[in-house]
């Protein structure tokens, strides 16, 4: 049963279970809070896990008339520092995070610094990109395409995020019942706009310019902090390879390891998410 708060005059929902101090999981495009669903079971012992759907995700609110300037990252950033204060999550936070939600969890550890303990991340996005040559090459094409006109056409009409990238980037088959869940946000065609801008949005070449603005300054910082960090590495991998994961892996205060999975790892090896994450955690004391 997800419960509900109301952030900036629109509901977002999220999953809870757990006591004591907080866990909070950040997902990415085009997924929700059930992502997490393998990896929370373990990690509920250890304290009160909290896994929200982003704004116009999962059971979220959608925001009136969107268009391409709807959901960008500066209006999940805000929605995010939003829920974050409503919940009276503002210290001892540990963050685990994925895709766009290592951004937007990267982004609110650098601008609440005092409140951290701990983050843990996965197929994140680290640093911008110089150029198409660090990005996936066998996706560069489809996210070309997506942040040219015919992104309009791939996502608000064949919802092609959830129904090629999503699983294409799982190396097991998804069930019906699963695809159903991914799918069941954005059955309409205006709903999908999340899933279209977010894409646009990826810091690299320099744009867009107020992305790699704000994932420079938290690359910076998150290259010079000591907070304990786990790195989950994902093995073939997709966006955190060659030179990106080079980068991270220099991070201080670090413990990695590594699961089988291509981006949404934690369809392949929940469990082994949330055990690697449980472990760490008793093992640094967090």
């Amino acid at each position: 049963m997800k419960k509900h708060v109301s952030v900036h005059g629109h509901d977002m929902a999220y999953v809870e279970m757990g006591q004591g101090r907080p866990i909070v999981l950040l997902h990415g495009n085009p997924t929700s809070s059930f992502l997490w669903r393998d990896v929370m079971p373990a990690l509920a012992p250890l304290g009160r896990c909290i896994a929200p759907d982003l704004i116009g995700m999962g059971d979220s609110a959608k925001l009136p008339d969107p268009d391409a300037a709807t959901y960008t990252f500066a209006t999940h950033r805000r929605f995010v520092a939003g829920f974050m204060a409503a919940l009276g999550l503002d210290e001892d936070v540990l963050l685990v995070v994925h895709d766009w939600g290592s951004a937007l969890g990267f982004d609110w550890a650098n601008q609440n610094r005092d409140a951290m303990r701990g983050i843990a991340y996965m197929e994140g996005i680290v640093r911008p990109l110089a150029g198409w040559e660090e990005f996936s090459p066998e996706a560069t094409p489809i996210f070309q395409a997506l942040r040219s006109e015919a992104g309009l056409g791939m996502i608000l009409e064949k919802n092609l995020f959830v129904e090629r990238i999503l699983p294409g980037s799982v190396l097991r088959d998804l069930t019906d019942e699963e695809m159903n869940e991914y799918r069941r946000p954005f059955a309409a065609r205006e709903d999908r706009w999340p899933t279209l801008t977010w894409p646009r949005q990826i810091p690299i070449a320099g744009e867009p310019k107020d992305v790699c603005a704000r994932v420079q300054a938290y690359a910076d910082w998150m290259a010079e902090n000591t907070v304990p960090k786990l790195f989950i590495n994902a093995e073939p991998g997709a966006i955190l390879i060659g030179a990106v994961r080079d980068f991270c892996r220099g991070w201080k205060n670090q413990s990695e390891v590594t699961v089988a999975g291509s981006h949404f790892i934690q369809e392949d090896s929940g469990d082994e998410i949330g055990a690697a994450i449980a472990e760490w955690i008793s093992k640094e004391g967090l």
